[in-house]
Order: structure tokens, then sequence, then C-alpha cells
């Protein structure tokens, strides 16, 4: 058989196409992506170039069909996160609805090296060609990602270096007593045309207030129910107010007039993530920056209650995230045979699983002669206690009307502000006759036997008053107390909807002083409130 002698005919890309018989030509989907990285008038300027020029230039084409124009303003370029018309873009290139891409240089459409071949190289599938200009780089081309490599990875070192440099700035700015401060979401200032921060006085007021309830007993989340009670709305217009706000407020230097620089600092210059500076980076402090809303005094005295509080509820060094919900019933359970407290053990059954327990610490440290009682399933307390709360929950209106009955019970019993007023007039008079006894003695106008008479009885009378007065302020500290664990069990059961499934430490902390064990299946709660509650293990 004869050899065939292979033809080859290359056929030319065209550029039109006949559909029923009218010729049309092909045109390219054309658009343009611009960005810039500051919102500075100069920048806007280059910005509104930038979109004026890709518009004429794709619309003075003959071949190309206008797309569209996805511009970014005052975004970086570092990654795509908030890119919005960047990601609209690559949306309408998945739909077909772009041929071709021009940008003016690869830092305009990334600084991230792997983010930039990422989005080119998925264009380079759907056959849509990025155009850098700048570069005079076509994507398409097969030259055209070893460039980009190399480019972008020096747009990203720009990047770096842009980053550094404007970092070192502003510590050096920290280091003179510039103030970096955003007020848009802080509570009590405002700043004025100099960047300085000036009271906002209707705001303040409301800081006052919390750290006045605070002191005065009051809980995080106590304080932020008044304030929605009273609809008091947050620094961003909100109704809502969450306990987590209170604690940042009461625990922001800038209230009684410092301003600590640099709490956070920035550990990814691509991603832009922060994290909190816990001794990374260099702080700084500037003392009298401003004029306070509350003294140093009092924040100095909140900062101390709030250790003073979490020091109670067993948390160390006061750091409730660590601690809280690792040993929720320590320090609240009690044997009710020698009344000493329960102590956590690990019981090991076969050497496989393990069990945990509360016994007493008589009986652990003196033995079964000095106190027989028996140890209890840490589990069965706690699903004793969410069967106390939900018998409690399901007869909310109930139980809430019997724990203000209680606050005024005790109340009544109590002795208010105008006895103590009384005693202080009371022994302002005899610090007074006193004073008048003193100087007769000295002018020699009264008899030696009488003023020895008179300071006796005076004196006497003064320290008896000074021990009334005693007596009473501690009633009234006691009454506050009282009156504050009750309103916080008060506020826990009418914020919460839902019945309680499982045991949640937080809220048995703040419902229950204490549990008695009468025996390994009959248990006394015993509330903040004083409230005793009996139970039996079902």
């Amino acid at each position: 058989m004869a050899k065939v002698i292979k033809k080859v005919v290359v056929v030319p890309v065209k550029s039109l196409v006949v559909i029923d018989g009218i010729t049309q030509t092909v045109k390219k989907k054309v658009a343009a992506y611009c960005r810039v990285s500051t919102d500075s008038e100069e920048q806007r300027e280059s910005y509104e170039n930038q979109v004026r020029h890709y518009t004429q230039h794709i619309e003075g084409n003959s071949n190309w069909d206008f797309a569209d124009i996805y511009a970014d303003e005052g975004i970086s370029g570092t990654n795509t996160k908030d890119r919005v018309q960047f990601k609209r873009m690559i949306e309408d290139a998945r739909a077909g609805k772009v041929d071709l891409i021009l940008t003016k240089s690869i830092s305009r459409f990334s600084r991230n090296t792997m983010d930039l071949l990422k989005y080119v190289r998925e264009l380079k599938s759907l056959g849509i060609a990025v155009l850098f200009e700048k570069e005079n780089i076509n994507t398409l081309e097969s030259s055209g990602e070893v460039f980009l490599t190399i480019f972008s990875s020096i747009a990203q070192d720009e990047s770096r270096n842009i980053s550094e440099n404007s970092k070192w700035g502003i510590q050096k700015g920290f280091a003179n007593g510039k103030v970096h401060c955003n007020t848009t979401r802080f509570l009590g200032y405002d700043k004025d045309k100099e960047g300085e921060l000036i009271i906002n006085e209707k705001e303040a007021e409301i800081v006052r207030r919390i750290y006045q309830e605070y002191l005065e007993g009051k809980s995080y989340q106590a304080i932020a129910t008044g304030l929605m009670k009273d609809k008091i709305k947050t620094v961003t217009g909100n109704e809502k107010w969450w306990d987590s706000s209170i604690t940042i407020i009461l625990t922001n230097e800038k209230y009684y007039g410092a301003l600590l620089q640099q709490k956070t600092i920035t550990v990814d210059f691509l991603s832009h993530k922060r994290v909190k500076n816990r001794g990374q980076e260099q702080k700084y402090l500037i003392e009298d920056n401003h004029e306070p809303i509350i003294s140093k005094e009092m924040f100095d005295m909140v900062q101390n209650e709030k250790e003073r509080r979490a020091l109670l509820k067993g948390n160390v060094m006061g750091d409730r995230k660590k601690y809280s919900s690792k040993y929720p019933l320590s320090s609240k359970v009690f044997c009710g045979c020698c009344g000493a407290n329960f102590k956590r053990r690990t019981w090991n059954s076969n050497n496989i699983s393990k069990k945990v327990v509360w016994q007493c610490r008589t009986y652990v440290n003196e033995g079964k002669a000095a106190c027989d009682a028996r140890a209890v399933d840490e589990q069965v307390l706690q699903d004793t206690f969410v069967r106390v709360f939900n018998r409690m929950h399901e007869n909310k209106d109930g139980f809430i009307r019997t724990l203000n009955a209680n606050i005024e019970a005790v109340l009544a019993k109590r002795e208010g502000h105008t006895p103590l007023l009384e005693i202080e007039k009371q022994m302002d008079q005899l610090k007074a006759d006193l004073k008048g006894l003193v100087t007769l003695k000295l002018r020699d106008q009264i008899d030696e036997v009488v003023y020895a008479e008179e300071n006796a009885r005076i004196s006497k009378e003064l320290d008896g008053l000074r021990q009334h007065k005693m007596k009473l302020e501690e009633d009234n500290n006691q009454k506050a107390e009282f009156k504050g664990r009750v309103d916080e069990i008060i506020q826990v059961l009418s914020l919460r909807q839902d019945l309680l499934e499982k045991f949640e430490d937080d809220l048995f902390n703040a419902l229950v002083e204490k549990i008695t064990i009468l025996s390994p299946a009959h248990f006394v709660f015993t509330l903040k409130s004083g409230l005793e509650i009996e139970e039996f293990e079902e």
C-alpha cells in the first residue's frame, strides 16, 4: 500500500462569525479593576482618574465591549477579604461576563503573592486574561506566570516595608505623646478639632453611673439590666447592654484621664490580624492626657473590687476564663454531719473508667471515726441543681414574688438612714459640748471636779453613739449586700428564657451560696438570698 502523504491546513482564527447569514464581529467583553489603599484627597483623585481612564480606554476600542469597572476605594491590597468590588469581578468572570481584565499594576491587583497567583490561575483556566499595564504582562502568555511570581513578590515585600515603616512612625508618635484613639465607639468622649479627647457630658453620666453602681455591689448583669430598664442606649445606639460591655467600661483607663497606647498589635501585615498586646511589644501610658470622667481613686477601687469578687468565686488572680469553670462546686459543698467542706476526688474503677466524687474533708483526713459522711457523685449534684433551677424557672413569677417579699421583710426589721443621721447629729452636738468644756478648763472657768464629771459623761455618751453608729453602718452594708444578692437572682431568673438541660457553671455560681450534704441522696441548696431548698436525688 502506497504511503499516504498527509496534508496539514492551518485554519486561521476568525474574528467574524456568521449567524443566520448575518455577519457579526466577536468583541471581547473587557473590564478594568482599580484600587487605592487610603481615602486621602490625593488618593481619591488617583482613584477617580483610574476609573475615568479605563472607561474611556475600553469604550474607545471598537473591538471591545465595555463590561464594567470594578473599583475598591480606601482598601488594602494585602488580602481580598474586604474588597467587595474585587470579589464581584471574580464572580462575574466565573459567570462568563468578562473576557479580559485591565489593571494598572500588580500592586493594584494584589500585594499578596498567594492571592495573586490563585486568582490569576483561576481566571486563566476560564480563558480570561489579566493585562498588567505597568509590568506589560499578559497572563495568558506562557511567560506570564514567571514574571507575575517575580513582580508580585517584589510588591509583597514593598507592602511589608510600608507596614514596618508605618508601625515605626506610629510607635514614634506614641513615645512623643501623640494620641491614637478612635472615639466613634467610645462612650463618654468625643474629639475636638485638634484630635484631643473632650468629655461628652451626657454620655459621661452613664459612665459615672456604671462605676458607682458597681461599687455599690451590683453585678455586671445587674448594671446592664438597669440601663435597659431606664431605656438608656449604648454608644452605638443599641438598646441591648451586654455584661461584657460593662466589664470593658470598668477597666478602661481613659475614664480617669490616662491613655494606654498599643493595647493591640498587628501580627501579620497580609491578613492585618490584630491580637492583644501581652508584652510582645512596648506599651505607652500617657498620664493626665485628658480631662477625667472619674477619679483615679474610684478607678482603683473598682479594680480592687473586681479582684475581690473574682477571688471570692475561686478565680485565681481574677482570671475568670481560665479558672471559673474548672471546679464550679469548690468551696460550696459542706458536710451536714460535721460542717466541714467537701473536697473533690477522682476514683479509678477497674483502672479503666474514672469517677469524680466529693468527700468530707474530716472523713478524708481523720477517718470514719471522726465523721462517717459518705461520698457524693459530682454528676448527681449537678443533675440535682438542674432540677432545682427548673422548678424555680417553671414557677418564676411566684418565686420572684417570694424573693421580693423576703427583701421587704428583711428591710422592715432594719433601721434606715434616718437614725444614722440623727446619731451623727447627736455626736456633733456632744463634740461641740466637749470642745466648750475644754475651753472653760483652759480659761480656769470651771471647777476641776465638775470638769472631770462632765468630761467622763460626754465621752461615755460619744463612745456609745460611735458603737451604735458602727452597728447601723454594718447593718446597712449587710442590707445592701443582701438586696444585691437577691436582685442578682431575680435578674438571672428574669433573663433566662429556657429550662436548663444540663449543668451550667455560671448559672450555678450566680444562684447558689452552698450545698449541705445530709446524705448521698439528700441535699439542701442555700441560695445567695439565704433561701434554702431541700432536694432528694431521683
